[in-house]
């Protein structure tokens, strides 16, 4: 029997590349290690609905297709260390697992805050358990909620306390304006009226400088000197990418795992990366390599990564064109949803609304060179439609160059 062809990382992008390798024709062992205790789940209803306690774990979690029953899922176990040279992966229970293929998709863990003061009542949104914990926290009568972060998580976040009923909901970010990054200026500008609308309060153009209390935080130390009441710390300050495990083998892990046109790690065939640790350029747009950390991606990632490496475990070149997926990404807070297909980061300088207006609901088109980049739809379902329509326009455009 060959050597299991193995996926690290047990996450939406595991599940589906072990999937797509067995729809690319290996019928050879897989082996899907990964560090939660759980199957693959749902991620993005974290944030909202478990945290709203609308949805259970039984909601979340994917249903895996009949192809990959025989799969072994090394659940509640990391890959700790990886020797490419001599194909083998080492897990935290000491064993060692040679390999025949080797996918990369580990994910990315939250970043959290290095400021002096207590660390009870700190917390992240990344896993199950993260959402559950918080939400019995954020079910306190009365509870003062400090949100770091205004960017997708930290958003929702404060939307979702909001409705549970906190007495304060604050949003500290160094930022002008919540998600500016991905938006900008005039869509960020319109997001942060809606949400002061709904009653989220925020401390723009500012840090934290520490955390007050004694074994539980009861304030947050601003860098401008304000001090701001909290029972309840949520930090959504950005992500680390899970790449330790890869030292040593020479490889180009400054931000995420770096690959080439068709995922391939390092320029070995036999290993590939999926989901939002990858690198890649796109050949959709400009080829410089970016990970991208939208929930579309593990899939679309998935499909192709496994065709290339299935090929070439079968001998055979898998005769596809570079990679070059169409980003997609959602995000709903308080009663309006932001709806995104392209790359708006790379048309920020030239924003037009292309129906509605900012007061309302409303398309907004990112332009670079003169073409359509992205499309970023905020308010209802209208809205929401209105963006969908430009999707097949943005996918049969040709690479973009300039």
């Amino acid at each position: 029997m060959s050597a299991p062809l193995v996926v690290a990382g047990a996450s939406m992008a595991g599940l589906r590349a072990a999937e797509q390798l067995r729809a690319a024709g290996w019928g050879g062992p897989i082996t899907v290690v990964g560090d939660e205790p759980h199957m693959p789940y749902n991620r993005p209803p974290l944030s909202k609905g478990v945290l709203a306690g609308k949805a259970s774990f039984d909601s979340l979690a994917f249903r895996p297709r009949a192809s990959v029953t025989d799969v072994d899922w090394r659940l509640g176990t990391r890959v700790e260390r990886a020797d490419l040279d001599r194909r083998t992966v080492g897990l935290s229970d000491g064993e060692t697992i040679a390999y025949s293929g080797l996918v990369v998709a580990t994910g990315m863990r939250p970043r959290r805050l290095r400021c002096p003061g207590p660390t009870a009542g700190r917390h992240t949104v990344r896993t199950l358990d993260d959402a559950q914990t918080l939400r019995t926290a954020l079910t306190c009568k009365g509870v003062r909620v400090v949100v770091v972060g205004a960017g997708f998580i930290g958003c929702e976040v404060a939307a979702t306390a909001v409705a549970l009923g906190a007495a304060e909901v604050t949003v500290v970010d160094p930022l002008p304006l919540p998600m500016v990054g991905p938006l900008g200026e005039p869509l960020a500008r319109a997001l942060l009226t809606r949400h002061e609308q709904r009653g989220v309060r925020f401390a723009l153009g500012t840090g934290v400088a520490g955390f007050e209390g004694e074994d539980h935080v009861t304030g947050v130390a601003l860098a401008d000197g304000t001090v701001l009441a909290a029972d309840v710390v949520v930090e959504s300050v950005g992500s680390v990418a899970n790449t330790e495990w890869l030292d040593g083998n020479g490889l180009d892990l400054t931000d995420g795992v770096l690959t080439d046109e068709h995922l391939r790690v390092g320029g070995r065939p036999d290993v590939v990366a999926v989901g939002d640790v990858a690198r890649f350029p796109s050949a959709r747009y400009d080829g410089v390599p970016r990970r991208v950390e939208h929930w579309s991606i593990p899939t679309d990632t998935a499909k192709h990564a496994a065709k290339v490496l299935a090929a070439h475990l079968a001998g055979t070149d898998a005769g596809l064109a570079p990679f070059g997926p169409l980003p997609t990404f959602w995000s709903d807070q308080h009663d309006f949803r932001l709806q995104s297909f392209g790359a708006p980061v790379l048309g920020k300088d030239d924003m037009r609304v292309l129906d509605g207006d900012l007061d309302g609901d409303v398309l907004v088109g990112y332009h670079r060179a003169d073409r359509l980049v992205g499309v970023v739809a905020l308010g209802g379902q209208s809205a929401v439609a209105s963006a969908a329509r430009y999707r097949a326009e943005l996918l049969k455009q040709s690479a973009l160059t300039a």
